[in-house]
């Protein structure tokens, strides 16, 4: 089995070699001596990936592209746009019938299908060109 860090390898065998030495006696003590380097050793790998994805973003922001959005955005927008859709349908409706009856109700409805389906649009990755798809789409 071949270690991840060999840093973290050999203080593992140095802290073993310990408690032999010293006997059981000492075992919490060389216990969490070895989790706090343990734990300042996966601080420091979370700190890098933070630092480097915030950095990530700054360079997507700063080149005028959009960062990614969660899947759970994306719905709660698309679902807020639909139902702001479908309340504004209603007196768009009304207006159409009364001023050129069916025609106009079936032109309104079109309308609200097509800026719905516009609006839905934006989320397939296949639609969009080249030339829109920012850093992290590729």
């Amino acid at each position: 089995m071949e270690a991840r860090d060999p840093e973290l390898k050999k203080e593992l065998d140095a802290t073993l070699h310990a408690r032999r030495e010293l006997g059981e006696e000492y075992d919490a003590a060389l216990v969490e001596s070895f989790l706090e380097k343990v734990e300042q050793r996966l601080d420091g790998t979370v700190d890098r990936r933070v630092r480097r994805q915030l950095a990530e973003q700054q360079m997507v922001v700063a080149r005028g592209a959009r960062p990614p959005q969660s899947a759970e955005a994306n719905f709660g927008e698309r679902f807020g746009f639909a139902i702001v859709s479908l309340i504004l349908a209603i007196p768009l409706s009304a207006i159409a019938v009364v001023n050129a009856n069916l025609e106009g109700l079936i032109v309104a409805w079109f309308g609200i299908v097509g800026v719905n389906a516009v609006h839905a649009a934006r989320g397939w990755p296949w639609l969009r060109s080249r030339r829109e798809k920012s850093d992290w789409e590729t």
